[in-house]
């Protein structure tokens, strides 16, 4: 009724406020206004809109232009190519609730299509998110690329186990120059088709983020953004571990090469990568033409996921179908077979190469990887919903003799190594990441890469989940969670403890300068990871001057070194702060104390922060929370820019070697101690990722294994390993446990 009316409470009504009777009942609502009053009057905004309808020209092509010389173009264009410059100095592992981050396959490779984070460390329930972008084909036509943008975003959501459809929510995000001439109409039609979509497959836009002023005066020219479109999409994720990634994972032709297409009619490529690297957009982009089959597409490969028989997909996007294929074979490092018939896939143009077009169109489809045996079950499937399902190949043999053989229409048009492809793909990340982190580093990692091959993972014992302990048990052993101002591990930490039967503790070190809380009372302390004090000092500088110069604090946690029931572990920034304390890789030599610093942990040798997924191999030690687990060999999380041993002189290294007082070893592809990098994240001497002290009690390593004690949390691990009955890095914390029982 044009007001903004502020009613009171019943029990205000009725006089009753806080059990207190009020004095008189007001009779008139607190507040009572006008909308005019609050919004003055607004003048209506008139926007004269005119279409304009672009010049566009068909693509034209080299009629001898070749798929491999096309290839060295397109995985060279920097929205095809590999991004693992910026995968790797985010932390992808934080929070230890990240179920799928940006790399998949035993070389985590970018090319993951969806994003799955779990609701907590209990249970398989979480979420999925995905993103969609097409500013190319928004050049040629708004409306299709904004359908290709909601397109895009939703196959690649897809291989996540999600609820329903209608459960998908979007947000929008628009980036466009609308007041100038053309564009504004353009908006509209554009998010009228994406609406449109959306209505049809019954998803939602329940928030986005609007930039309609994408342009500036320059002199005398106006210089204008062109006009794009980003849709995210999420939705409830039932089942967390039943994520389907693009690395082929079934070899030596175990695995058949299905290819699902939403129509037979088109093979537009206005727009494409292909267009693009050869200064061109053309005339007729790709579109969403039937929102009801990308519905049904769905619906079919989510009960199929359900089923558990699909071993592997990626959507078609960006650089056609031939990107997709070389992206799940690079990622699975093997080679591939491919033969494709045309006429199954495209209706028949002899004005056209059909190879280039089947190959880089960017029609929206997926590609899926199956047993040979599930084969018919799949094309079943979809063919019964009324898509187009063919197998178009085998997986071949890993490693870096892995071939690429590609045909269509029983003649071959690509034949190479899939080592030679992949370092053309990763051509363009690497040499960005030469302008951000160490040449050298660089250098080495992009010439080791195509000998690299699956790490030696290997178990010494057989893991075991914990039995269930009552949290009302009165003897269980109480285990302080330590942190600073700008910890962020320490959600992880206690759920890895609370996991084996610890009764936990939330302790700010604040609690402790204080006196607020004693240390008496604990038979571990754990120092979580993270950026105390911003490490503006220096990695856990801050903390360590906290910990040495605050008296209280000082002599709670020196008394507890002292004692000889206790147990500590230090991750991360912990196992820095541990070596300043002493704790660690002490100086024997220097006799008036027993902890006196003799390592620090410096910037990594690539001069960036690193996050990873590392192999490291269990030594032979007195380290208690690694009793049993010597001679192993399996993958752990790393994530920091200050991780290289650094110490006092060599006498202390060789010290700590002779003595085997540092229990774990960063290792290559053969199980071997290793400096080379990226194997070794930090560039440590002898590949030292962790330290003890020498009676075992004390523990700082870098990794992270509390972000490793669910296999879900695993980026990859060998296929055998899915069927573990819990995460062998468990046992660190089940031995710790077991020590505090037995003492």
């Amino acid at each position: 009724d044009g007001k903004i009316v502020l009613k009171e409470s019943e029990n205000e009504a009725n006089g009753d406020m806080n059990g207190v009777e009020a004095k008189k009942a007001k009779k008139r609502d607190p507040v009572d206004i006008e909308l005019d009053v609050v919004l003055g009057k607004m003048p209506r905004k008139e926007f004269k809109m005119n279409r304009i309808k672009p010049t566009l020209l068909p693509l034209q092509l080299d009629p001898k232009l070749t798929v491999r010389e096309a290839l060295e173009r397109v995985l060279r264009l920097p929205s095809v190519a590999s991004k693992r410059y910026l995968t790797n100095k985010v932390d992808r592992s934080v929070t230890g609730l990240i179920a799928q981050q940006q790399c998949v396959g035993p070389l985590h490779t970018p090319v993951a299509d969806v994003a799955v984070t779990s609701l907590s460390y209990i249970g398989a329930l979480g979420a999925a998110t995905a993103i969609g972008e097409q500013p190319i084909k928004m050049l040629v036509d708004p409306c299709a690329g904004a359908r290709m943008c909601l397109g895009e975003a939703l196959t690649n959501l897809i291989f996540a186990q999600i609820t329903e459809l209608k459960d998908i929510k979007c947000s929008a995000n628009w980036m466009w120059p609308a007041k100038l001439p053309g564009e504004g109409v353009a908006l509209y039609d554009a998010c009228r088709a994406v609406c449109d979509a959306m209505t049809s497959l019954g998803v939602a836009i329940d928030g986005g983020k609007d930039s309609l002023s994408m342009a500036a005066r320059v002199s005398d020219e106006t210089v204008k953004a062109p006009g794009s479109l980003v849709v995210s999409v999420y939705a409830p994720c039932p089942d967390i571990t039943a994520t389907v990634t693009p690395d082929l994972k079934n070899f030596e032709g175990k695995g058949s090469i299905l290819y699902v297409k939403l129509d037979k009619e088109h093979c537009r490529l206005g727009g494409s990568a292909l267009a693009q690297v050869f200064n061109q957009i053309g005339d007729v982009s790709p579109d969403l033409d039937e929102p009801e089959m990308l519905s049904k597409c769905f619906a079919v490969t989510q009960d199929l996921m359900s089923k558990r028989v699909i071993s592997s997909g990626h959507d078609v996007s960006d650089g056609g179908l031939i990107t997709t294929l070389l992206e799940m074979a690079f990622s699975g490092n093997c080679g591939i077979s491919i033969d494709i018939k045309s006429s199954e896939i495209v209706r028949p143009n002899e004005d056209v190469n059909m190879a280039l077009y089947l190959l880089f169109g960017e029609e929206l489809g997926i590609v899926l990887e199956v047993l040979d045996e599930n084969v018919n079950t799949v094309c079943q499937a979809y063919t019964e919903a009324g898509l187009i399902c063919n197998k178009i190949g085998y997986t071949g043999i890993p490693g870096q003799e892995g071939i690429i053989k590609v045909s269509v229409n029983d003649g071959v048009v690509l034949k190479d190594k899939m080592t030679s492809l992949r370092d053309v793909w990763e051509a363009t990340s690497f040499q960005l990441a030469r302008l951000q982190s160490n040449p050298k580093c660089v250098v080495v990692e992009e010439s080791n890469l195509s000998t690299r091959k699956a790490p030696p993972y290997s178990l010494s014992f057989t893991p075991s989940k914990t039995s269930l302990r009552s949290d009302e048990e009165s003897n269980r052993p109480k285990v302080a969670v330590i942190r600073e101002e700008g910890s962020n591990g320490d959600r992880e930490m206690s759920a890895s403890l609370l996991q084996v039967g610890f009764e936990v503790w939330d302790v700010n070190m604040q609690d402790i300068c204080t006196g607020q809380v004693t240390l008496d009372k604990f038979r571990g302390i754990v120092f979580v990871g993270g950026f105390s004090f911003a490490d503006v000092l220096g990695s856990a500088k801050g903390w360590a001057a906290v910990s040495l110069f605050n008296e209280v604090c000082q002599r709670e946690l020196s008394v507890f070194l002292a004692r000889k029931d206790t147990f500590s572990l230090g991750v991360c920034n912990g196992c820095q702060l541990m070596g300043l304390l002493g704790w660690v890789g002490n100086d024997s030599t220097m006799a008036e104390s027993n902890n006196q610093q003799g390592v620090c942990f410096t910037h990594n040798e690539s001069e960036c922060f690193e996050s990873r997924f590392v192999t490291v191999s269990i030594q032979s030690s007195d380290a208690v929370m690694l009793r049993g687990m010597g001679g192993s060999t399996m993958g752990v999380w790393v994530s920091h820019g200050e991780g290289r041993a650094q110490f006092k002189n060599e006498n202390i290294l060789n010290d700590v070697l002779d003595r085997n007082l540092a229990p774990i070893r960063y290792v290559d592809d053969d199980g071997a101690v290793t400096m080379k990098y990226p194997l070794n994240p930090n560039g440590s001497p002898s590949g030292i990722a962790a330290l003890c002290s020498d009676d075992g009690r004390h523990l700082a390593m870098m990794p992270h294994p509390e972000r490793c004690t669910m296999l879900w949390q695993w980026p990859w691990m060998p296929e055998e390993w899915k069927s573990l009955e819990c995460s062998p890095w468990l046992k660190m914390f089940q031995n710790a446990f077991d020590w505090c029982n037995e003492m």
